[in-house]
């Protein structure tokens, strides 16, 4: 038994130049027998295409959403950089309106100012700044930046606005101190300017905030007096000069004793948000003592 299988055992040796041809032969010859058939290639190509072309469609809109993302993020990084250049284009013309604010503010102070000083001609007097001020929302006691060198003594009164800020109480070389007429410990001589009928004026520090002040102990006689009335500093005055407004009349009635009244009067002067005031350089007893010599 052996040896007949080592009979039928044999191996085929061919080089691959044999294989090669012997493969061309066949594939030649497939093509042949399959163009004699007949045989369409056309489910060949319709198979192709049901994979080729979804495939190339795919790569298509693959590519297509590429370029749209490579575009959409460059017109993202176009749009920071506008919107960076606008942020500073903002914030260069923001400073420049704060500035043009500020000026205005200014120019409206001093042509304030200017106008207070015309008013007042008769009056000598210097501009100061307010540098300091007690706690508080409301300008009852502050300092200024002037002093005894630039002529300025206790007693002065000091003027802005519209109208009467108040009387410098402290004196030093390059600063002042000044009360106004709104501190509960003010108390000033006025009288209207239509009847000339006295009264006074009492700081309030709760009524000022409705912008008013009160006043007491007007002689009003005649009944004469009525809102919207001027009230300015009186003749007899001990410390003001005469003639520096202080407000209108907007309330008044008749005390207890029917024979003065009381109200209120609303300041021209806004005491919360002082800044530039005028120092009236002649005391009211220079006026009396010059009044005296003549």
């Amino acid at each position: 038994m052996k040896n007949l299988k080592k009979k039928f055992r044999f191996r085929i040796h061919l080089k691959s130049k044999h294989l090669l041809v012997i493969m061309t032969f066949f594939c030649v010859s497939a093509i042949i027998a399959t163009l004699a058939s007949g045989v369409t290639t056309s489910p060949v190509k319709e198979m192709a295409g049901m994979i080729v072309v979804p495939f190339e469609k795919s790569i298509a809109a693959i590519g297509a959403w590429l370029m749209d993302m490579n575009q959409t993020f460059q017109e993202k990084e176009e749009l920071i950089a506008q919107n960076k250049e606008l942020q500073t284009t903002i914030d260069s013309l923001t400073e420049q309106n704060n500035i043009l604010i500020q000026d205005q503010a200014e120019l409206a102070r001093l042509e304030e100012l200017y106008e207070l000083d015309q008013e007042y001609s008769d009056y000598p007097k210097i501009a100061a700044r307010i540098i300091a001020k007690d706690p508080g929302n409301w300008y009852d006691t502050f300092m200024i930046n002037r002093g005894s060198k630039d002529g300025v003594r206790v007693n002065n009164n000091v003027i802005a606005g519209k109208g009467l800020v108040g009387i410098v109480t402290e004196v030093g070389s390059t600063w002042a101190t000044v009360r106004s007429i709104i501190d509960d410990s003010s108390n000033v001589s006025a009288m209207t300017v239509s009847t000339d009928d006295t009264c006074v004026i009492e700081g309030d520090l709760e009524l000022i905030d409705e912008g008013k002040l009160r006043f007491s102990q007007l002689y009003d006689r005649e009944d004469k007096v009525s809102v919207g009335e001027r009230i300015v500093t009186s003749n007899i005055s001990e410390k003001y000069v005469e003639g520096l407004f202080i407000g209108y009349v907007s309330e008044i009635e008749l005390d207890t004793n029917n024979l003065t009244k009381t109200g209120t009067i609303v300041t021209p002067v806004d005491f919360q948000h002082l800044k530039d005031v005028f120092v009236i350089t002649v005391n009211k007893e220079d006026a009396i003592q010059g009044g005296a010599e003549s």
